[in-house]
């Protein structure tokens, strides 16, 4: 004789209120318990042991939904599968989806903080994340990173590739490594979609590093006494802080973040610390009496810590204040890092000074690394004497040529 089935009705089902357990059939019940709180239950026993499953409470399982599921469960006690085990492992695994589920931007936000102490200086940092922001977190930021595939990363190349090869060959490096990051974390599995060799290497046009080099307009050391001496006309710290920066041959951000402790009037020298060097060590500046002279000038106008401070006072000039500066000159087809190239092509055509002085004076690396371990010095009284005599340089009158220069060289 068969066992009774569907027992119970919905009236019975929705009125009852007697605490107790109703049985619909084969192992399914209601369970209404204090305060007539109503819920369902299947009851089994596999090998031998009995078991309950909840299944839900009924304002959120019907009678019809509640009968439903326990088909399903008595489906796999004929397959031999035992679904509280089972409904255990898929919670586990879901946990472990979650746990794994982290976007492209929080793993990229991550790696930067984790590998900011290793980095050089803090613009390191700053580029990475300006590249990210504008290239690729706009397609695939908020993605799980585990679903970053191929296609996403020529959405994210082609437009650039052509136009923009070096940011394009950097934004590719740097989600690579995010990529690799995060498959290290367990965050994601396969291949690196961004991976050059053997992939997208097959998919893209391959780029000469040559033809990537951007230079920048640099002025001809010719014209450089008729523009320093409409640059002196100019005033303003910006005008200021910009003669600084060709006196010593320095970059845009080391003359911008200059601070008073690192300047010796007495010694007449600048020590940039290795934090704001690109090779990531200290480098000192001999300053010749044209840029002493600026120094103090700023020094009578002392204000915060910066010696070419900003507008607001307590910060200090900006990237773009020297720029500025050129176009108010109305010399657009220069660039203020072009000045080094200037300085680098007078010292070599115009003067004696070897090669390994001029190098030194730009804060360039020299020779190899056996060749460094035996200069130990930075020859810097024959940088001094080098200084002076491109200071001397940018002060000759219009038109006036370096020919009748006598240069110290390497003496």
């Amino acid at each position: 004789m068969a066992r009774p089935i569907h027992k119970l009705s919905a009236r019975f089902v929705s009125t009852v209120k007697k605490k107790g357990r109703y049985s619909d059939g084969l192992g399914l019940y209601l369970q209404v318990g204090d305060g007539a709180n109503k819920s369902w239950l299947f009851r089994y026993q596999l090998e031998g042991k009995k078991r309950q499953m909840g299944l839900g409470p009924l304002h959120a399982v019907s009678l019809s939904d509640a009968r439903t599921r326990a088909e399903e469960c008595r489906r796999k006690l004929v397959d031999g599968i035992d679904p509280i085990e089972e409904r255990r492992m898929q919670k586990a695994s879901a946990r472990l989806a979650t746990s794994k589920a982290h976007t492209f931007k929080e793993c990229a936000e991550a790696l930067m903080r984790s590998k900011g102490p290793e980095w050089q200086n803090a613009k390191h940092s700053k580029q990475w994340g300006s590249t990210l922001e504008t290239y690729v977190y706009p397609t695939i930021g908020e993605l799980n990173v585990s679903d970053i595939d191929t296609g996403m990363m020529l959405q994210i190349l082609e437009p650039i590739w052509s136009t923009k090869p070096e940011t394009a060959r950097r934004v590719r490096g740097r989600v690579e490594t995010i990529l690799d990051w995060a498959k290290a974390r367990g965050w994601r599995e396969g291949e690196n979609p961004a991976m050059w060799r053997g992939h997208l290497d097959k998919l893209l046009p391959s780029l000469k590093k040559a033809s990537n080099v951007r230079h920048h307009p640099a002025l001809p050391y010719a014209e450089l006494g008729t523009f320093y001496e409409k640059l002196v006309n100019q005033g303003g710290v910006a005008a200021e802080g910009l003669r600084f920066l060709i006196l010593t041959a320095a970059r845009t951000s080391e003359v911008t973040g200059v601070t008073w402790d690192e300047i010796d009037l007495d010694e007449r020298v600048w020590t940039i610390p290795a934090d704001r060097m690109k090779a990531n060590r200290h480098h000192r500046v001999p300053l010749s009496d044209e840029a002493t002279g600026i120094v103090q000038r700023m020094l009578e106008a002392k204000h915060g810590k910066y010696v070419f401070p900003g507008g607001s006072g307590d910060g200090s000039l900006s990237n773009a204040a020297f720029t500025q500066v050129l176009k108010r000159m109305k010399c657009r087809d220069i660039t203020v890092h072009g000045f080094r190239s200037t300085f680098r092509d007078w010292g070599a055509e115009q003067t004696a000074y070897p090669s390994e002085v001029l190098e030194m004076a730009l804060a360039h690396t020299v020779g190899s690394k056996v060749e460094a371990a035996y200069r130990r010095g930075d020859l810097f009284e024959k940088r001094r004497r080098l200084m002076a005599d491109w200071a001397s340089f940018c002060q000759r009158a219009k038109g006036a040529m370096a020919d009748n220069v006598v240069p110290l060289g390497a003496s």
